[in-house]
This record gives structure tokens, sequence and C-alpha cells, in this order.
């Protein structure tokens, strides 16, 4: 049977859970290590049954008109707003995320619904102007058919609904295969939501499939009947999703790793850099995508800044533990392979002469649980790991001459990622170095904030091995759909374009 804290959640959203399956997919809490529920699996011939409803459901729901798509996602909001607490709850239970940033999570889903739901009356193309007389020249967008969307285990439901939300206004069903480590939350979620749509018929249009990687996501991933296929997760992933869609010419939004980093110059205020290093490297136990996982600092500063970041990483040792506490600021890493990997980095980064300033450690209990990590990069050595992405709360500083703003920029943007980034400065020329052309290579450069928690109104995404996706807001609803060109003639004369005379 499901774990009592699990049933209980599923009951408080009014929602029946999952039976247990024998021998079906085992769900872990991570912050015990124990299995919370065993859960049925689509296998293939399941999968593509829900991706042929998908299909038909997109054929009528292309002709409903934006606003009342609009509505719709509307509905799917208020709905996410009535059981905010419980479904963060489950998101802490199965994921390890904190409680508050699990409500966080939520909020994004009711955030992205909000701007969607506005988004559905503004939709629209450009009037441009004609070379011929009595021509006149417009775009228009369409709903581009049924949406893959293949999400990633450390925003198990927000990611989800950045695209959901958008593609549900644009006229596109989704069929949602979310991370093998995360099912529960993406059942509670498509059972709470799908009943809104199912209510004005269009119930085909919110799919979910869980199954093996293997034998159902790449299916997935192959059906031509996905012209978008939207994947959340690691460069290796990507570098397996984007050319199998590419393949059949079809189209990838790819949210792939990051190797972030905030610069610290000279003139930056150092207290307030210290709280955004903390958060950005150590929250949701530096599992985001958007971790801050290398702090450049000029050398004139560079003694203090670190005193201060160590003195808030020893404070936060102090606050690691179960994540359903809120005053545990640090819960635990998703499950054991990824402890794991923890370790191995530690191993390495002392084999290779880097200085542990704080942390470098398992906790010796049950669950998944490491101190976050603060290393020294030795000076004048390569140092290989340090450009590598490892998926836990591990923080690596270098030092740079005070004026050397470029070199820091540039060792910001040697790695193959280019996800998030950050400065803090008061100087404003610095500033305007760093969003620069010459500047920051990644798709967010943020100045005198971390690199983590965008809000929902820009575009997310970034470039290089980041994959070039973007979602969310900002103008990223053009992936969902296709733009046509159309021009009308409304005069009695048949002239070409470029001055051509064909008679």
């Amino acid at each position: 049977m499901p774990s009592q804290e699990v049933k209980e959640i599923f009951e408080a959203m009014g929602l029946v859970a999952p039976t247990d399956v024998e021998g079906g997919l085992a769900v872990e809490d991570p912050s015990c290590g124990e299995i919370i529920a065993r859960v049925a699996q689509d296998d293939r011939e399941a999968a593509m049954a829900k991706v042929a409803a998908a299909h038909a459901a997109f054929l009528r729901l292309r002709e409903v008109p934006g606003p009342v798509r609009g509505e719709l996602v509307r509905r799917i909001g208020e709905r996410l707003r009535q059981h905010k607490e419980p479904l963060a709850r489950l998101v802490t239970a199965e994921m390890g995320k904190g409680i508050a940033e699990a409500l966080g999570e939520v909020q994004e889903m009711i955030d992205i619904c909000d701007f969607a739901t506005g988004l559905s009356r503004s939709l629209g193309g450009r009037t441009m102007l004609s070379e011929r007389p009595g021509h006149r020249m417009f775009e228009q967008w369409h709903p581009v058919g049924s949406v893959l969307c293949i999400t990633a285990f450390n925003f198990p439901v927000a990611v989800w609904a950045w695209n959901a939300a958008l593609a549900f206004v644009c006229g596109d069903p989704v069929v949602w295969k979310p991370s093998l480590k995360t099912p529960l939350t993406a059942m509670a979620t498509h059972a709470l939501l799908q009943p809104v749509l199912a209510e004005a018929g269009h119930g085909d249009a919110m799919q979910l499939v869980i199954g093996p990687d293997v034998e159902v996501a790449q299916a997935l991933v192959d059906d031509p009947r996905f012209p978008l296929v939207s994947a959340t997760g690691s460069c290796a992933m990507g570098r397996k999703v984007g050319p199998r869609v590419a393949a059949r010419l079809g189209r990838t939004l790819l949210e792939l790793g990051g190797n972030n980093a905030i610069i610290v110059d000279a003139t930056a205020d150092l207290d307030l850099a210290a709280r955004a290093i903390a958060f950005g490297a150590a929250g949701t136990a530096g599992q985001r995508c958007t971790t801050t996982r290398r702090l450049l600092v000029a050398e004139s500063v560079a003694d203090a800044l670190v005193r201060k970041v160590v003195g808030a990483y020893q404070q936060l040792a102090e606050r690691i533990g179960d994540p359903r506490d809120p005053a545990n600021l640090v819960g635990p890493l998703i499950d054991a392979d990824a402890r794991d990997q923890y370790v191995a980095a530690i191993e390495r980064i002392e084999a290779d002469g880097g200085e542990i300033l704080v942390g470098g450690r398992v906790l010796d209990r049950s669950g998944y649980y490491v101190v976050p990590t603060v290393v020294a990069v030795p000076e004048g050595k390569e140092f290989p790991l340090m450009d590598q992405e490892t998926f836990a709360p591990i923080l690596y500083v270098r030092r740079f001459g005070t004026d050397d703003l470029d070199g820091a920029i540039a060792v910001q943007n040697q790695v193959e990622q280019g996800l998030s980034s950050a400065i803090f400065t008061d100087s404003v020329r610095a500033a305007e170095r760093f969003w620069s052309p010459a500047g920051s290579d990644c798709g967010i450069a943020n100045v005198n904030l971390g690199t983590s928690g965008a809000e929902i109104g820009g575009a997310f995404g970034g470039e290089k091995a980041t994959g070039g996706g973007r979602e969310s807001g900002s103008d990223a609803w053009k992936a969902y759909m296709r733009r046509q060109t159309c021009t009308v003639n409304g005069s009695n004369a048949l002239p070409l374009a470029q001055g051509i005379r064909w008679e």
C-alpha cells in the first residue's frame, strides 16, 4: 500500500491514492530512503493509445477560440490555488524539496496559468507594408499540434505547467512524460486538473504517460504526431533527444544543464552577495539547473567574501534535515546515485588539490543528506572538475585580478552550458560590460541577485549545451505555434514582387 502520508495527501486533494502494483515502479522518499509507493507503468501500446487520443483532441481544440482556451487555463489555475498546500506536501515527500520551496513551485504553476490566461486575448501577428499597390501583408499564428513534454525530477510539476499552460492556450494538447523518480506528483496533478478539460469536452488534450525510458520514451520522441518535443533534463539526455527529433524534422525545446557562475567585483555589497550565493548554491540541495556552482571573486575582496560565505554555510549545516520542517533549509539529494556522485566529486576534489573550506561529507542518518560544500580552487592550476556539472551542493571558489573583469567573464563562459549567470557590482560600467555582447553568454544575466529564482514573466532558458530553448514568459509562446504569412490582393492588377514582369 502507499504510505499513510501519501494516502492522506491524495485524500486532502479529493483524490484516491494510486494502488500499489506488485513489481511496479518503486517510488522512494529521499528523506528516509523508504519506498512510499509502487505504481503501474504504461507499456508502448498504452502510450501510443494516449498519443492517438491527444492527436484526435488537437483536431477539435485547434478550432476553439483562444479566449475560451484561456478560460480553461484560468480554471486550472483556480484548482491549483485550492489545493496548493497538499500538492506542495507531495512534492516534498517524493522529491525532498523543502516545504517552502515546494510551495513556491506550486505557486509557479498558478502564476503561469495567470500569465497564459491573459495571453489568450493578446496572441497575434504583425501587419507589414507590401511593396505592391493594393496589397496587404500580415502574419498569423496557429496551433502547432500535440506537444510531448518530458520533465525532470527537480521541478516535478512547475516545468510541466510552464509548457502546458502555454500549450493549451495556443491550442495544443500535451502528453506528459515525467521523471520516473517523481511519478506521484505527476499522477496527482493529472488527476486534479484533467477533469477541468474533460468538463469542457477536451479531456483527451491532457495525457500522462509513465513508462520505461527505452521502451516508451524513445517511441514517444520518434512519433511524428509530436511536431514539438519539450524536454528538460541533463545535457546527455538532450544529446539523445535532439538528434532523434531532428531526424524526422520535428522541433525541440530543450532545457538542459547549467554550470552557473556568480562574479563578485571589488565594488560589490558583500553581505548581499553572500546571501544570494548561499541560496543559489545550497537551495534545493544544489539540484536546480540554475544552481550556483562557481564563484568568481575579485582578489581585493575575496578573503572577506569567503569568510561570509563560509559563515553562512556553517549555519546551513545546522539546518539540514527533514524537508517537511520549515526550520530546515537543506533537504536530501534525490537518491543514492546522487549521493554517490557527490562522494565521488569530493574524492576527486581532494585528489586534485582543492581545499574544502566547509562541508564535504555525508550525514550519517537515513536518507540522502550531504553537507553543502565550499571548495577553494588552487591558484594557477587547472581544475577540470570545476567545469563539470555535479548535481549536488558543491560551490567552487576562484579568484581573479581585481581589474580583470573580462578575464572573469571569460572563465564564466568557458563551460559548455550557458544557462544562468550573475554579477554583484555597484559599478554601472561593470554591469553594462557583463550583459553586453562581449559579456555573459548565458540566457539569463542578472545584476545584484543570484542565478536562481526566475520569474515566470521572462523567457527562461539558455544557450550552448543548455539547448537554446525558451519557456514561460515573454514570447516563449511562439514555440507552441506555427507562423503563417498571408498576402491579400485587393486590387484588380497582378503585380509581381521585386518588380518582375512575366506577361
